[in-house]
């Protein structure tokens, strides 16, 4: 992104975040509700760097963000260790997990690997701060909320993407023109 261009559209961050009104759910994980397998299929199915963490699907309430990487190595790790984890254990990104009744396979705690402070803007911040900040940060997201709740991601292709489309360009063509100024500097 030229940081001499000039952002002078008025939208708004719930403009270009996703998910859109159409769009399915946002990709969430909750912080002590989901099994070590559920939190395997969402790695499997999806194709995401990181999710958004939150209280429980109904609140909503951001709690912190992680990486699929340090997820995909945390499990891996915990797997190796021999230490009782399996698919049905608990995942817990909090402080403290609850006590156990007997024979309940161990729990994971993986609350070292969430970024306990995201990056955020509000849903009605507008896309010219957010476009001077992902300059600035050199952000590849930016979550979304409003009163603490999480409501959507902007990506940097997202922020790309709508500036092509403001220029009236073809929004995939400034992914291209992106990339090669990456591969040719």
């Amino acid at each position: 992104m030229e940081a001499k261009e000039e952002f002078a559209h008025k939208t708004l961050a719930m403009d270009v975040m996703k998910p859109r009104r159409n769009d399915p759910l946002l990709t969430v994980l909750t912080q002590d509700s989901m099994t070590v397998e559920d939190v395997e299929t969402i790695i499997s199915e999806t194709t995401y760097s990181g999710f958004p963490v939150v209280v429980s699907r109904e609140s909503q309430r951001l709690v912190g963000f992680v990486l699929r990487r340090d997820l995909i190595i945390s499990i891996e790790n915990a797997r190796k260790k021999q230490d009782g984890v399996v698919s049905t254990s608990i995942i817990y990104f909090t402080e403290h997990s609850p006590p156990l009744p007997p024979y309940t396979p161990p729990t994971l705690k993986l609350r070292n690997i969430l970024d306990l402070s995201p990056f955020t803007v509000t849903d009605l911040t507008p896309m010219e701060i957010v476009v001077d900040i992902f300059r600035k940060l050199g952000l590849r997201q930016c979550l979304v909320t409003h009163n603490g709740r999480l409501l959507g991601i902007i990506t940097k292709k997202d922020v790309l993407k709508h500036i092509a489309q403001m220029a009236n360009q073809d929004p995939d063509s400034i992914l291209f023109n992106e990339f090669l100024e990456v591969l040719f500097q």
